[in-house]
């Protein structure tokens, strides 16, 4: 493939949408246990498969991927104040394994067929 400023563009956008997913999913994921945890980790499925529909290259995952993983490590590290937004808990535990297997199954699902061919044979 080759690289155009548009997918350039297209990848840095999605680096971006996924810092700022994973910054949402680590301020919602512990306060509405369990509604909020399920939608950090659907909000992280919707950009990520997303992102593979977008861009039908698994590149785009990888942009997404690494913008919200970015973010969690960021907001993981503890302030001087002593304050976590990540904790030790199971919740955390399960945002962060969850979301890091969500961006796995996306870039490994298998891309649906173009719309333009026609599979059914004509003339009989």
């Amino acid at each position: 493939m080759t690289t155009t400023p548009a997918r350039v563009g297209a990848y840095v956008l999605l680096l971006v949408l996924g810092a700022l997913t994973g910054a949402a999913g680590v301020l919602v994921h512990a306060a509405w246990f369990p509604g909020g945890l399920l939608l950090a980790l659907l909000a992280a499925a919707g950009l990520f498969c997303g992102a593979l529909y977008a861009t039908g290259t698994r590149s785009g995952v990888g942009a997404a991927a690494a913008g919200w993983l970015l973010a969690i490590v960021l907001l993981t590290v503890s302030r001087p104040e002593g304050d976590l937004l990540i904790g030790g808990s199971p919740v955390s535990y399960a945002f962060m394994l969850g979301g890091m297997a969500v961006a796995v199954i996306c870039a490994t699902m298998l891309r649906l067929p173009s719309g333009g061919a026609v599979s059914a044979r004509l003339g009989k």
